[in-house]
């Protein structure tokens, strides 16, 4: 039997669990779920919130990609620390630098992060977590910036492979799907969140005789809104007929 030195122990446990977690976990959150950055702007500001009404705490913000690797050269986030005060709130500037090399035809993918630093505990041998919240943050080239009540989404289709449907997004803008389902009231057990990146598609991880020949599609907004879309199928393929605010 070997033994475990207690600091390593202690070092592995506190990397363990300064993970990424889901911001209803976490003392200090964001004031949105997505972060939509348009090509026209030169940054755009989020507020951060302290949550916990006793104690302040630090919040050190960045971008990266989907592999953790820091963007730094194009997106950076101002303050990269800051100290926000119990129960108070705090902005974060995500500035746009140097020259656009973005894809114009579509939307680029990012995350940006908080990871809230805790006040050292006055108990000893206390193991502190520092949380971190994740969001998507997609880069939106000036000629794809929405108008009010443009909905890309309604051009996605849906064509039969088996017991499948794969999800086709033709337009310049990432999809991602959190449901599916035969009615605008149900919901799949089974399915799978999935995102459809611009012009790719995705095969649905849900029965396709399951929902019918009318299937409807939930998808998440630039808002974090849910709204439906409603499709008519004709053979294997389906197209929308109809939508529904979420």
């Amino acid at each position: 039997m070997f033994t475990i030195n207690r600091a390593f122990f202690l070092s592995l446990m506190t990397l363990m669990m300064a993970a990424t977690v889901p911001a209803a976990n976490a003392a200090v959150g964001l004031d949105r779920t997505r972060l939509i950055i348009n090509g026209d702007q030169k940054s755009e500001t989020l507020t951060v919130t302290n949550h916990n009404k006793e104690a302040p705490y630090l919040a050190q913000s960045w971008v990266e990609d989907a592999s953790g690797k820091k963007f730094e050269n194009e997106f950076i986030a101002l303050p990269p620390l800051q100290r926000i005060e119990p129960n108070s709130k705090g902005q974060i500037k995500v500035q746009v630098m140097g020259k656009d090399s973005h894809a114009q035809d579509r939307e680029s993918l990012y995350y940006f992060n908080v990871r809230e630093i805790p006040p050292k505990s006055k108990k000893p041998n206390t193991l502190q977590i520092a949380l971190q919240t994740r969001i998507k943050m997609f880069y939106r080239p000036a000629g794809l910036k929405l108008a009010s009540g443009d909905v890309p989404q309604t051009a996605l289709t849906l064509t039969r492979e088996g017991d499948r449907y794969r999800i086709t997004n033709p337009t310049g803008y990432y999809v991602t799907i959190v449901n599916m389902s035969s009615t605008t009231q149900g919901n799949s057990n089974e399915f799978k969140s999935v995102m459809v990146a611009p012009k790719s598609s995705e095969l649905a991880e849900v029965s396709a005789a399951s929902l019918g020949t009318k299937p409807v599609l939930t998808y998440i907004n630039d808002w974090g809104g849910r709204p439906k879309l409603i499709f008519s199928c004709s053979g294997n393929a389906c197209k929308v007929t109809d939508k529904k605010a979420g």
